[in-house]
């Protein structure tokens, strides 16, 4: 009773003018209060609501904001939630979050992500489902793997979230058995599922599928195992120089050709599994702006690269050996934005196992300097 008559007291002088270190210390009483009652419901009271939204502000970013979210049962955060989740998908508080979405029944708020026109975003909803891993995100990302009509990164994206669990693991394995695989997502069904810890899928999926195989036709182990190893990053410096053939379109430090991005603050960007997968499977997830145009000519010519400029007249294309060409619209029959990178695959064959690791090794030290 005591602590209901407390309650009561602070309730009715919730809006009172005050000081901000007060009125926070009174809401964080408040909230307590609430905590220990457990029967009142929160969303039915503007001022409880308001006490609640305000200690809430003051938890952004910690693990007690999602907490706080989902024991007072509070409502209408979701959209707020979402955002969190979205900022980082692989976190514990994004992955809190997603689960709290999903609980509340709130799958159609994620999938209105994925089914927007920012990229970036509907990837990280994708790749929360994955870390979320239960029935209903499962059943989301399903259907998005084998979509003809999604973007490659998209799909890519969301066979590697499928293969963050077993059941995901267990549903590609049977689109692999089936025959259902887009050709486009062999390399990454096969990373996922040569690096499953369940030996019965390791067997079966080598039975359809192989990695990449490096000079000599050796079969590269999975992307997480690669990623575990130490090289030389002077050896894979000369490399990307020569017998990587790197530099003849990235720019690193002012060297190279700008054909593909520079990668001078490549290590700053991406993980070291990530630049595995820059290099093996390089239209799994084209950078925006390198995408690779083909432009049809009336004259029957066929020119591919990337599209630099453009003006009413006329398009820019760089070509793979950084010669840009400009072509006048009026010459131009059709021209078409390819689904297939600019930059060449099986570049690993040029190498062994350890020279590719040795050319992530030095790419990765390739960092932001401290200004």
């Amino acid at each position: 009773m005591r602590w209901i008559a407390c309650f009561l007291i602070l309730l009715s002088t919730a809006r009172t003018t005050c000081g901000d270190d007060a009125q926070a210390a009174k809401d964080a009483t408040i909230v307590e209060t609430l905590l220990r009652l457990k029967t009142v419901d929160v969303n039915s009271n503007p001022k409880l609501k308001d006490a609640v939204l305000r200690h809430l502000e003051l938890h952004k970013g910690t693990p007690k904001y999602v907490d706080l979210i989902e024991r007072l049962n509070l409502r209408g955060v979701e959209e707020a939630l979402l955002q969190l989740a979205l900022a980082d998908p692989a976190s514990t508080e994004g992955v809190r979050a997603g689960e709290l979405l999903l609980k509340r029944g709130q799958a159609e708020l994620i999938a209105a992500r994925i089914d927007g026109d920012d990229e970036d975003v509907a990837t990280k909803a994708i790749s929360l489902l994955g870390y979320v891993d239960n029935k209903d995100a499962l059943e989301i990302l399903k259907p998005l793997a084998l979509d003809d009509q999604r973007s490659r990164p998209l799909r890519t994206a969301a066979a590697n979230a499928l293969g963050r669990s077993r059941l995901g693991e267990r549903y590609l394995l049977r689109v692999v058995q089936d025959g259902r695989l887009p050709a486009d997502l062999n390399f990454t069904v096969a990373n996922v599922l040569y690096a499953s810890s369940d030996d019965a899928i390791r067997i079966e999926v080598a039975k359809h599928l192989t990695l990449p195989a490096t000079a000599g036709s050796k079969p590269l182990p999975p992307v997480a195992e690669l990623a575990k190893r130490s090289g030389d990053a002077a050896h894979g410096q000369e490399l990307f120089k020569t017998k990587a053939t790197c530099i003849k379109c990235h720019k690193v430090r002012g060297e190279g050709k700008e054909v593909g991005p520079d990668l001078s603050e490549i290590g700053s960007k991406l993980s070291r599994e990530a630049m595995f997968v820059s290099i093996l499977d390089p239209s799994a997830g084209i950078s925006h702006n390198y995408e690779t145009y083909t432009a049809v000519l009336d004259s029957g010519n066929i020119i591919s690269g990337l599209k630099v400029s453009e003006t009413d007249d006329s398009i820019t294309i760089r070509s793979a050996e950084s010669i840009d060409k400009v072509i006048a619209k009026s010459e131009i029959e059709e021209i078409v934005k390819s689904t297939i990178s600019l930059m060449p695959a099986d570049l690993q064959k040029t190498m062994s196992e350890q020279e590719l690791v040795d050319v992530v090794d030095f790419i990765s030290t390739l960092k932001k300097t401290a200004s």
